[in-house]
């Protein structure tokens, strides 16, 4: 899709919060971490495939590490299986890890005890792929936004209810509708109300809008960046579309085959993308959607989920039998994600190179 105007994403107005709570919100500090990710690794054991030989293992997070700052939106965007919606599940701390930690305001949450874990949870939240999927539809509107609420009377409840829904543009006697009554743009809208009216300071968001038409799309990316703006919120967004991230998120981080292999800004990312990888997402976009550099190497193609999950090894990089750049050293050597001296954090052993034919092919 085509990405509507940037803007400023985790700015925060002055005054009480119309959803309750207390009165401190983030104001884009960017010191202030809320989620750290350390050296995350899941493996995944697979069905034995034949009687005598031992059970596949599919290591779905290779070593990840990530931070995400009060005011400073984050997406994690990758091909299917390159590991996002793992990422997230285990930033939302409903998956264990194999290995490495999770930190939600300086608490390991997978550390925590049962009932510290379910209080922590109301400052972040999630926003799941299917409006349809995920919204119960026994239950009314009004039951599914107020489901976070943890000992709150029901006149409190009502209230932060109806200024739940009047925050996403729904009206306040919705409430008492069921969710087969609401288009699929409106029961995004839904979904996002519940995760707000805990008034989070962060949000997981599994590819929010990859489930609605064009058109709605818009919509829900404008309500997102307004909430963010209007509430301090942070966003963990989590697509396969560059030009959704552009939109909501001040960092962008690639994900291939369960490894960050570049991380920066989405106008750097956009001008001079350091990754042979990222170079061949953005070519795979439409060409206005965010200047995509249609000059990308033709080799440079984008890998199948199925290439993913099996070429991939612990010692040579994984992108290296479907990269325009590859060499000996790419076979036996797996690159570190370090930065560069234009800003970004790209793991390839020749990032300068394929930076500099990216900006040299950006200025033609």
């Amino acid at each position: 899709m085509t990405a509507p105007a940037g803007r400023a994403p985790g700015r925060s107005l002055a005054g009480p919060h119309p959803l309750g709570g207390s009165d401190d919100v983030f104001v884009g500090r960017g010191a202030d971490v809320l989620l750290e990710l350390r050296d995350l690794v899941k493996r995944y054991r697979l069905p034995r495939e034949r009687l005598l030989r031992a059970a596949p293992v599919v290591e779905a997070l290779r070593g990840v590490s990530l931070s995400v700052q009060a005011g400073r939106s984050v997406g994690i965007v990758g091909e299917s299986g390159s590991g996002k919606s793992t990422l997230a599940r285990h930033a939302m701390a409903l998956e264990t890890p194999t290995g490495g930690s999770v930190r939600l305001l300086g608490r390991d949450l997978h550390a925590l005890a049962p009932a510290e874990l379910r209080a922590a949870r109301r400052d972040f939240q999630m926003v799941f792929q299917d409006p349809y999927g995920s919204l119960d539809p026994r239950q009314r509107v009004g039951r599914i936004v107020a489901e976070p609420l943890i000992d709150a009377s029901a006149d409190e409840t009502r209230q932060r209810v109806a200024a739940s829904l009047d925050a996403v543009g729904l009206r306040a006697s919705d409430a008492q509708k069921y969710p087969h009554e609401f288009s699929g743009g409106q029961r995004q809208r839904i979904a996002i109300a519940r995760a707000l009216i805990t008034r989070p300071k962060l949000i997981v968001a599994d590819e929010p809008v990859s489930a609605l038409d064009v058109s709605v799309q818009a919509q829900v990316l404008n309500l997102l960046a307004d909430l963010a703006e209007q509430f301090g919120v942070t966003y963990l967004l989590i697509s396969h579309d560059l030009a959704v991230v552009d939109h909501v998120c001040a960092e962008v981080a690639v994900m291939y085959a369960g490894r960050i292999v570049e991380q920066g800004t989405p106008a750097l990312l956009f001008r001079a993308a350091a990754h042979p990888y990222t170079r061949a997402l953005l070519r795979a976009m439409p060409a206005d959607a965010v200047g995509a550099d249609a000059a990308a190497p033709a080799s440079a193609r984008v890998a199948s989920a199925s290439d993913v999950a099996t070429t991939s090894t612990a010692s040579a990089c994984a992108f290296a039998p479907r990269c325009a750049y590859r060499q000996a050293r790419c076979d036996i050597e797996l690159p570190a994600l370090r930065p560069l001296a234009s800003g970004q954090r790209v793991a390839c052993h020749f990032a300068e190179s394929v930076s500099i034919d990216a900006a040299r092919s950006s200025g033609e």
